[in-house]
């Protein structure tokens, strides 16, 4: 008989197939050896489990691969290790001593407070997981094309190792909207439900996802089976109309143009992207694009260049460096802190290092004077801070005149995601004004997203949130300097309607969402809104 469990839904889409289930390694047993040995087996089973996540990384592009090098330097860095290798020379086996070692760097991932540092603990759980196979001589996950994966939780090479060209979805019990394996699975148009509970292990047969309702059905009726694929149809055939239309400029019915951007983490994320797609790059994130190049000016100097050269013209958006947090940068980030996501992060941590900074600085002047760059600022939350910025800029410039080297002094403008200085935003002095509603969302809801049990409250759509937006679009506009959105809720259809009415002219999305996004917005009316836009 059908019946339904009720989730969260992270991706949006229905999907169909038989539950594939994943179980955790915990029932697995293997024969110990001599503690030499199983250190030998400990380093046999990292090295593989590291060269395995880099063939894959190898045919991956931007986020993906961003995760899954994330997941290398982890492997690689000896400290992961130590514990365990500790463990095992007072005698612990090798998988015993490993998942001890990762369940407790897995806990104090979750402990901390900011979701997105929270998110980095599936990597962990994954790395463990990949190494453990290793060591009991299991191979790969092999998950067949067209079910539905039904777990716990989902490490992220899991879902990259699959082929979603023939669809399937994802249920899982624990997971959250804002895990790595969710914003994949939104990337590919995977329909996705998390937060299940405990009901997961009781999916079997076949079952449908429905991540637009949160919900899974076990057993659908043919009534459902008939709606599900109707549903699905319709999208298919939404999609193709979309990106028919990919090209074309995205306006509402009543005539109001709507600037689309897109977000990038790598030079990977624009290739085979036509430029003419989109009015430009609304955030380039230098943390993963030159995070290892901090004080290689020429380097940094080209990957920005090459940025600036595709757009062709169009305006290229590149934050500085949004270090900390879930993005340490060893020898650059501050190790320990308590909070890192409400510690030195963003502009607090560049200013902290002025010659480094001052590097960053004089590339991305470099690469100004082939196209329109502009600078933005993560984590601002006073004008002092801009001010700051804005002398070492002037600096960076200055040096450049001296040297010789051709350059343009960019705008200079900031990320709103804390409230204080959303509310504040009349009297900040800044060129142009990019609202990240994941962060603004969650600090101005204090709920995290990822918890399945306050999840609910972390909604852009929240009027206070939507205040928010509405205050600083309407401050901007005022102002005479633009105001985007770049977090997730730009390239959400349900949020994009109600981002309009507030104010907001331009938005910036994942390269792959671009077409679903423009279409979405040209369902919108806004002739009823005006006069009285909040």
């Amino acid at each position: 008989m059908e019946r339904a469990i009720s989730g969260l839904g992270a991706a949006a889409g229905v999907a169909v197939g038989a539950a594939w289930p994943i179980h955790p390694l915990s029932a697995v047993a293997r024969t110990a050896g001599s503690p030499g040995n199983e250190r030998t087996a400990l380093t046999d089973a990292i090295q593989a489990a590291a060269a395995a996540i880099n063939a894959l990384a190898a045919a991956q592009a931007g986020e993906a691969a961003e995760m899954l090098g994330f997941q290398v330097a982890m492997l690689e860095d000896e400290a992961l290790a130590e514990g365990a290798f500790a463990a095992i020379a007072a005698g612990m086996p090798a998988h015993q001593a490993w998942a001890a070692a990762l369940d407790a760097e897995i806990a104090g991932y979750l402990a901390a407070d900011d979701p997105h540092f929270r998110a980095r603990s599936s990597d962990l759980a994954d790395i463990r997981d990949r190494v453990l196979r290793h060591l009991f001589g299991l191979g790969a996950v092999a998950i067949r094309s067209g079910d539905v994966i039904v777990a716990e939780d989902l490490q992220p090479s899991q879902f990259l190792a699959v082929d979603w060209s023939k669809g399937g979805g994802v249920a899982l019990g624990a997971g959250s909207p804002t895990s790595h394996v969710a914003t994949l699975a939104r990337a590919r148009s995977v329909p996705m439900v998390v937060g299940l509970g405990p009901s997961w292990t009781t999916l079997s047969g076949i079952v449908a996802v429905d991540g637009d309702a949160g919900r899974v059905i076990i057993a659908p009726s043919a009534a459902t089976l008939a709606e599900t694929e109707q549903r699905s149809a319709a999208r298919k055939t939404a999609t193709r109309q979309a990106e028919h239309r990919r090209l074309e400029p995205a306006v509402t019915r009543d005539g109001t143009r709507i600037a689309v951007s897109i977000n990038v983490s790598g030079v990977e994320d624009i290739a085979g992207f036509a430029a003419e797609s989109c009015d430009g790059i609304g955030l380039a994130r230098t943390e993963f694009l030159a995070g290892d190049a901090l004080d290689d000016e020429e380097r940094q100097f080209g990957l920005y260049r090459a940025l600036v050269r595709w757009a062709d013209g169009r305006p290229v958006t590149i934050r500085t460096l949004d270090a900390g947090g879930d993005k340490p940068i060893p020898g650059y980030t501050v190790e320990d802190e308590s909070n890192p996501f409400l510690g030195l992060r963003g502009i607090r941590l560049s200013l902290r290092h002025p010659d480094r900074f001052g590097v960053q600085l004089r590339a991305l002047a470099r690469a100004a004077a082939d196209g329109p760059v502009r600078i933005m600022l993560p984590m601002v939350t006073r004008q002092d801070e801009i001010d700051a910025a804005g002398r070492l800029l002037d600096q960076a410039t200055a040096e450049l005149q001296a040297a010789g080297l051709a350059h343009a002094r960019p705008p200079l403008g900031i990320m709103v995601e804390v409230p204080a200085l959303a509310f504040a935003i009349g009297d900040i002095r800044a060129d142009f004004l990019s609202i990240g509603s994941n962060d603004l969302t969650q600090y101005a809801a204090a709920a995290a997203r990822d918890n399945p049990a306050v999840s609910a409250y972390a909604d852009t759509l929240h009027p206070g949130v939507l205040g928010l937006i509405a205050h600083v679009a309407r401050h901007g506009s005022a102002g005479g300097r633009s105001v985007s959105l770049c977090g997730d809720a730009g390239a959400d259809p349900r949020s994009i309607p109600a981002l309009l009415r507030a104010g907001l002219r331009s938005l910036s999305v994942p390269p792959g969402l671009v077409a679903a996004t423009k279409e979405a917005i040209r369902a919108v009316d806004l002739s009823e809104e005006r006069g009285h836009e909040p």
